[in-house]
């Protein structure tokens, strides 16, 4: 089974897992909602010194799964080095050879920026309430899912071509991520580049630059293909507030998620909440370097 039957087709989905990756190319993989945009762009600007003449950060940095049905040739060589490519594929699923970037976000915000991000887009504001959308996402599952996904990248967090981030500490030290980031893509890193990436990769700069970062290529197919009304909004740069969920989520929706990272998550690695997980990752990697 594969996650995206909304959004690409079954040639370009095959065609993503398909792809031979070069040694030197890096992949941003995380689950949906987790800083895939931010972290496009953190490695865009890191590689081009800024470069913002596109239309669209998947024109530059492309989407595996879904780049063939707009024409976008993965084994082309891209304009700046390292080449780069956005994701939301498992460890299991990956093409394997490349560099991996996986930032990682709690669940709880997660679901909160899903529903957001799907809200004006795939149903009407107000049409679907948030206990509805999150049955879905509270169904586990041997195949698909955040939990899935999770488990896939968790044993991987010490191999050398594996760079596991918490999106929290990312957002808490952005300079730290920045600099982390730079050094698994093997860029060298001044005091202007670091700054420079630091205002193009600032929530204030990419909602001026919006346009950049919604989606429009994939939006503008789904709604042909879906027919869905034109002109929605899918409003990916969203301030990805740590800890909205303590006032979007229900007791009984937080309950149920608290019941299934213990089923899941603490069943398999002994990690009793996303907190504990989260800390493993900033003594593990984030501040290692």
């Amino acid at each position: 089974m594969r996650e995206l039957p909304e959004f690409t087709t079954d040639e370009a989905y095959e065609h993503g897992l398909a792809f031979q990756p070069w040694p030197t190319d890096i992949i941003i993989s995380p689950y949906a909602k987790s800083g895939t945009t931010w972290t496009q762009q953190i490695v865009h600007t890191l590689r081009s010194r800024g470069d913002m003449a596109f239309d669209d950060i998947s024109r530059v940095v492309p989407w595996l799964e879904v780049s063939t049905d707009f024409g976008i040739d993965l084994d082309a060589a891209q304009a700046w080095q390292p080449r780069a490519y956005k994701s939301h594929l498992t460890w299991h699923k990956v093409p394997k050879g490349a560099r991996y970037i996986v930032p990682v976000r709690d669940p709880r915000d997660v679901l909160v920026s899903l529903y957001r991000f799907n809200e004006g887009w795939f149903f009407e504001p107000g049409s679907v309430s948030m206990a509805e959308y999150a049955v879905g996402f509270l169904e586990p599952s041997e195949s698909h899912g955040y939990w899935h996904h999770l488990l896939s990248w968790w044993p991987q967090r010490f191999r050398d071509d594996v760079l596991l981030l918490a999106y929290e500490s990312m957002q808490a030290d952005p300079a730290g991520a920045i600099q982390k980031i730079a050094a698994f893509c093997d860029i060298p890193l001044d005091e202007a580049l670091l700054q420079l990436t630091l205002t193009h990769s600032s929530f204030k700069f990419m909602l001026q630059h919006k346009d950049r970062f919604d989606d429009k290529m994939m939006r503008d197919r789904s709604e042909s293909r879906l027919g869905l009304p034109p002109g929605s909004d899918s409003a990916k740069v969203r301030r990805g507030q740590v800890g909205s969920h303590a006032y979007e989520l229900s007791d009984e929706i937080l309950a149920r998620l608290a019941e299934l990272w213990q089923q899941e998550i603490t069943a398999r690695i002994g990690l009793p909440s996303y907190e504990a997980l989260h800390q493993e990752i900033d003594r593990d990697g984030f501040q290692s370097n």
